[in-house]
């Protein structure tokens, strides 16, 4: 047999493989085309969302916390009294001061006494003595559970250093 023969034959092949290859690659192409403008030309309100769409202003998206953002959205919220360390602090010929607790500045306040509160619940946790070693997921689910205890303890245990860091920003 001449391998002229056999080589070229073989080369053919691979020669028409390779155009096949092509060929779908280029519809392929085509198609991911063609499916893009049409994503683009969609306004029907499905299409891309910005970050601000879907998350709270000065919240990260996947943000895992609960948080504050409508905690407060009575109307005696408005002019609610300083409570905790805050109501102990006045003195009795000064008038009380209101709290506005729905202001985005008092959401702020509570996130700040939220951070104070998990120092302190980080610092306490540090004094447990474990049996075992914790890998890093068992680290990371617990330092989460112990934000949302944070927050659990800033929106019911009436601390007041919110109310604190609110009065003295206000003024």
């Amino acid at each position: 047999m001449n391998v002229g023969l056999v080589a070229n034959t073989y080369s053919g092949i691979t020669g028409g493989q390779s155009a096949l290859n092509t060929a779908r690659t280029n519809s392929e192409n085509a198609k991911f085309s063609e499916l893009v403008e049409r994503l683009q030309s969609q306004d029907d309100g499905r299409g891309t969302l910005s970050s601000s769409q879907i998350a709270q202003d000065g919240r990260l998206n996947g943000d895992y916390t609960t948080g504050f953002a409508g905690t407060y959205t009575l109307d005696y919220d408005k002019t609610a009294l300083a409570q905790g360390a805050a109501a102990n602090q006045a003195n009795d010929h000064v008038v009380a001061k209101t709290i506005d607790k729905t202001s985005q500045l008092y959401e702020k306040c509570l996130e700040l006494e939220s951070f104070f509160v998990k120092q302190m619940l980080s610092e306490m946790r540090k004094t447990i003595m474990k049996a075992n070693e914790s890998d890093f997921a068992q680290n990371m689910y617990e330092d989460m559970l112990f934000d949302e205890y944070a927050t659990a303890m800033t929106k019911n245990a009436g601390f007041g250093l919110a109310d604190q860091i609110y009065l003295s920003l206000e003024a």
